[in-house]
């Protein structure tokens, strides 16, 4: 085994240890739950038994995760997000997670100010939910027919089933969001073919 080979297999039995500890489940729990032998659970935990593809699956099952979460690399660069803005009229947004992240969510800051007309922005309808803290600022939030202030401090979250747009009230507003996979499509790629 190379010396990666062997960092990773330290790590993959860290994860799974870790996982079923965080569960509260003994070694006799999970083995009842991935049909392999307590013995053979402890073994690879600690070591003394190499892990095996057919081994990891069940083990992946029943601890909720998956086989790509148990084996993915742990460098360095996977940690610090370097977020370059990107600009348009009246919107500048930072993107603070990865593109295609695990959990299926994005987030992002946004700074939106007055250049943002609330006329010309359409409002949106997408399936999924939207969330959003205000950093400074007051968020215009027009949902269907109604229009409400969400003050710097608050936090909003609604289906983005309902027709909706965000704009700036009485001056520039810094915003902290998150997406699920409907509204990224929706906001970001939309946003982007807009420039």
């Amino acid at each position: 085994m190379t010396q990666e080979e062997l960092s990773m297999d330290i790590v993959i039995r860290q994860r799974l240890k870790g996982l079923r500890l965080a569960k509260g489940w003994s070694l006799d729990s999970l083995a009842a739950r991935c049909f392999l032998s307590p013995s053979t659970l402890s073994r690879i935990e600690t070591g003394h038994r190499r892990i095996a593809l057919d081994q990891l699956v069940p083990l992946a099952k029943a601890l909720g995760t998956t086989l790509d979460q148990l084996v993915e690399p742990t460098s360095d660069e996977d940690v610090v997000i370097r977020p370059e803005p990107e600009h348009q009229p009246g919107l500048t947004t930072w993107l603070l997670s990865r593109e295609h992240s695990a959990n299926g969510t994005t987030v992002a800051k946004m700074r939106i100010t007055q250049e943002r007309s609330m006329k010309d922005t359409g409002l949106s309808v997408h399936p999924g939910r939207e969330w959003f803290t205000v950093l400074s600022g007051t968020v215009s939030l027009v949902l269907g027919e109604r229009t409400i202030l969400v003050s710097e401090g608050q936090a909003a979250e609604f289906s983005t089933m309902v027709p909706h747009r965000i704009g700036a009230h009485e001056g520039a507003v810094e915003i902290l969001t998150i997406f699920d996979h409907g509204g990224e499509r929706a906001h970001m790629q939309h946003d982007h073919a807009a420039e």
